[in-house]
């Protein structure tokens, strides 16, 4: 276990505030803080140094509805920053990625219109980052609301060869449900896949660290919502464990 495991505390934004959900579950909001911003500070100031944001409103609407919430994250920190969540085409990407994000997420997008995520992985190498959200073996769109004939492994194939920064992997009956990541399904996504897995949803204690890191070389990271906020996961301990 000498390898290392980034850890990605998790912003979701709703009505522009920071929010857990049940299960992708729009009406199963928790609010946490009304001020992302400074929640972002505070988890730059406990040692983490990637943010993991996802603009909840932006991927129902297909477009930034949070936008306004993401920049004062990205004036009020200096730590590496993803974002997910209604980014669809270049114009998003560009626009975000000038803002000051590290990294664009793309989602729906991947399935819908493929073109655009090559174009985007082309002309940003590193930058770009795959979402697959799958429930019961098949990739969801459109904020989980939608379905596909994806699963994980055949959307991650198509795109590999890309330069694709890395796939965040989202086991949406797990997420914020705090039942425990599913380490299986992840591992065998890292060993399918040619490019580092971000694990996401689920994760519910230390112990979930701890699998993920032994699980596979593979396994890049890990995102943590609800088992931070409700604080069920020591910082200091999680951050010395994941190296």
């Amino acid at each position: 276990m000498s390898r290392k495991l980034t850890l990605y505390p998790a912003i979701d934004l709703k009505g522009g505030e920071c929010v857990r959900l049940f299960q992708g579950r729009m009406e199963e909001s928790t609010v946490y803080n009304e001020d992302p911003a400074s929640q972002a500070a505070a988890f730059e100031v406990a040692g983490f140094s990637w943010i993991h944001i996802v603009d909840l409103d932006g991927a129902f609407a297909g477009a930034a509805v949070n936008g306004e919430a993401v920049d004062a994250i990205l004036k009020r920190v200096g730590s590496k920053a993803q974002l997910g969540g209604g980014v669809r085409n270049m114009a998003a990407v560009e626009r975000w990625l000038e803002a000051g994000m590290t990294r664009v997420i793309l989602g729906t997008a991947a399935v819908s219109d493929p073109d655009f995520v090559i174009e985007a992985c082309r002309t940003y190498p590193g930058r770009i980052v795959l979402g697959v959200d799958a429930r019961d073996g098949r990739v969801k769109t459109e904020g989980w609301d939608g379905d596909s004939a994806e699963t994980p492994a055949s959307l991650v194939k198509r795109y590999e060869d890309q330069g694709l920064a890395a796939v965040v992997y989202t086991d949406i009956s797990r997420d914020g449900a705090l039942a425990g990541v599913n380490v299986e399904a992840t591992a065998k996504l890292a060993e399918e896949a040619a490019i580092p897995v971000i694990a996401s949803g689920g994760v519910a204690g230390i112990e979930d660290i701890k699998a993920l890191k032994s699980a596979h070389e593979n396994i890049e990271g890990v995102i943590i919502g609800r088992a931070l906020y409700d604080g069920r996961i020591d910082t200091a301990e999680a951050l010395k464990i994941a190296g």
